[in-house]
């Protein structure tokens, strides 16, 4: 009796291919998902918690994404989520423009606390005044009254 590969010609039956996709796990991931991203999608809009004032002026339209400079109710400034002082702020948003492509001084977008002094406020601009950014814009809340 010789020894080699068994053939099998005729003997078995063959599996049918499966023609059905089970398609819950697939939708409990994507729930899942989506879910995480509704719980973090707030928290990526500002990571410093501000206390906006109010202004009935409209929103602004913008197409690339600003430097975040945020001012807390201590006085604190950050620029995006890192705590900056008031002698560093120049030097570390020339790093950040220089880090962004283009030649023009970019957006920056202003969050100060509404129960700050207003001279706090403008030491902090004037720092930027004197940086060369000029594109500086107040963030504030949409008031209730818009239409009044």
């Amino acid at each position: 009796m010789a020894m080699g590969p068994v053939s099998r010609r005729g003997h078995g039956r063959r599996r049918a291919p499966m023609a059905e996709i089970n398609v819950t796990p697939l939708v409990d991931v994507m729930l899942v998902l989506l879910i995480i991203f509704m719980v973090t999608a707030p928290l990526l809009v500002a990571g410093v918690p501000v206390k906006l004032p109010d202004s009935k002026a409209g929103a602004l339209d913008q197409d690339d994404k600003p430097i975040q400079v945020s001012m807390d109710g201590d006085g604190k400034i950050f620029v995006d989520e890192d705590q900056v002082a008031l002698s560093a702020l120049p030097a570390r948003l020339q790093d950040k423009a220089a880090a962004k492509p283009g030649g023009e001084a970019p957006q920056i977008y202003l969050r100060a606390d509404a129960g700050l002094d207003y001279g706090r406020v403008m030491a902090v601009m004037g720092e930027l005044n004197h940086a060369g950014f000029n594109k500086v814009a107040l963030v504030t809340t949409q008031s209730e009254q818009q239409g009044k």
